[in-house]
């Protein structure tokens, strides 16, 4: 009996996946990523063998990867020095995450020139090499600013610590905006007048892009990508968009990234009816790795934006921060490099505070009365009408003049109109780009009139907003 007892024991254990104990094993766990299981027995052999730059590679990579990298670099190196290529590799990011980006680029160089030796394709390292170069770039203008508070949140509900006032707009993730239940990072801002909308969307390029949606009655306009300067053909998510209408910040991973997600702002020309280039806010707010959100709530002149930096897998630190009128940068020649690295690196907050501690209590105080108040019950904007400089009206309501009134009326009725006929319109071209030769030659007249139809809806709301607008200001005057 006590015979068939142990049997069932030893059967039981062996459907466990027992710890590696032989070098071999470990290599195999080291291949197949499972670098917890394979630590211990590749630090058993560096005991054993301190000087061997294989056991060391191994050991340090693990570490790396287990994320005790301030144990990693020392056993990194001891591989480097006898040329081991991984160890290259492990080095650069190391030294990138550590902003020791001259390290960085070293190791890189030497890994890259392996490579190339084994005719192996070098352009992902190479691009790898650019975002090293313009961190060792950017450290030499990191911004002064006094950041007031962090927390350490789950990524999938990081929007919920955005506690900004209702005049900055609101924030949302892709699927609670649109009630989709699919997998996506997107995010949507919408505006205070919650008459258009910026978001994050994956379309069938399989990259994220950014779009713009205005509201006309009851319904969102179709779907508007913002140019190609912005979704660059990569990543492209996060969009806010300040009070001015014009200046947008967002995160991208294109061109300009120093690592993951960077923070860009870039503003709209009307001269050109474009963006302008857009540019990198530069250090605290961007790092090796991914940092985005960036909001400016200018009611309460309280900025805030999410990074990944340093923090475990799924979790995400919100900065809080008070956003400079104009921007101050560190002296560069004249600070201490590891002081620097430290402020670059938002390594403590109180460093940041020098000089401000006035700004910062009176911030902080704001930070309290906004994580406090309790969201405002508002009447539904019907839209958004210009009366005249200091007026600006949003429900029908609103109109005193009784002809004003009614004007509003046949308005209202026309934006219906031009919209139904857009969205028409819109299909019908999509169909004509989709057709052959002869089915084009068919649907080109119809397409023609509708063309007509729409820009004659287009002027006759131009000329409606001239003749509300001047009735209602006619009515005020007397």
């Amino acid at each position: 009996m006590k015979k068939k007892y142990v049997i069932f024991i030893l059967l039981c254990l062996s459907a466990f996946t027992l710890p590696a104990q032989t070098l071999e094993e470990a290599k195999e766990l080291f291949k197949n990523s499972q670098f917890e299981q394979a630590k211990p027995v590749f630090l058993k052999y560096v005991k054993s063998a301190p000087g061997n730059p294989n056991y060391n590679f191994w050991y340090g990579a693990c570490c790396y990867e287990t994320g005790e990298k301030n144990l990693a670099e020392k056993h990194l190196v001891i591989g480097a020095n006898k040329k081991i290529q991984e160890a290259y590799r492990y080095l650069g990011q190391l030294y990138s995450e550590q902003y020791r980006f001259a390290e960085a680029e070293q190791n890189y160089n030497s890994y890259i020139a392996m490579l190339a030796k084994n005719k192996i394709s070098t352009e992902e390292y190479e691009n790898t090499l650019k975002k090293i170069r313009l961190g060792a770039q950017m450290i030499k203008g990191v911004e002064q600013v006094a950041i007031i508070d962090s927390v350490v949140v789950d990524k999938s509900n990081f929007l919920n610590a955005y506690k900004i006032s209702e005049e900055s707009g609101n924030l949302f993730t892709y699927n609670d905006f649109f009630q989709k239940e699919e997998e996506s990072e997107g995010t949507v801002y919408q505006t205070e007048l919650e008459n258009k909308i910026y978001y994050g969307y994956k379309g069938k390029s399989n990259h994220l892009n950014i779009y713009t949606k205005t509201k006309l009655l009851d319904q969102w306009s179709e779907a508007s990508p913002l140019p190609k300067s912005i979704n660059s053909g990569v990543d492209a998510n996060y969009p806010f968009v300040m009070s001015d209408g014009i200046t947008i910040y967002y995160a991208s991973k294109g061109e300009g990234s120093m690592g993951g997600y960077d923070i860009f702002v870039t503003r709209y020309n009307s001269d050109t009816d474009n963006y302008l280039n857009p540019e990198n806010v530069g250090m605290p707010f961007n790092s090796p790795f991914n940092d985005y959100m960036y909001v400016i709530d200018e009611f309460n002149n309280l900025g805030w934006f999410a990074s990944d930096r340093y923090q475990p897998k799924g979790k995400v630190c919100i900065y809080i921060f008070i956003p400079n009128e104009s921007k101050r940068i560190y002296d560069y020649d004249a600070a201490e490099p590891q002081k620097l690295v430290s402020l670059a690196k938002i390594g403590s907050l109180e460093d940041t505070w020098k000089g401000r501690s006035t700004d910062v209590k009176s911030a902080k105080e704001r930070l309290a009365a906004a994580k406090s108040q309790k969201p405002k019950v508002t009447e539904k904007k019907e839209f958004e009408f210009i009366i005249n400089d200091q007026l600006t009206y949003t429900r029908t309501d609103d109109f005193t003049s009784p002809k004003a009134v009614e004007m509003v009326k046949d308005w209202l009725q026309a934006l219906s109109d031009y919209d139904m006929q857009a969205k028409r319109l819109e299909k019908q071209r999509q169909f004509f780009n989709e057709s052959n030769q002869e089915k084009r030659k068919s649907l080109a007249p119809g397409i023609l009139d509708l063309e007509k139809r729409v820009e004659q809806i287009g002027e006759e709301i131009k000329a409606l907003e001239i003749n509300i607008r001047n009735e209602e200001n006619n009515f005020l005057r007397k």
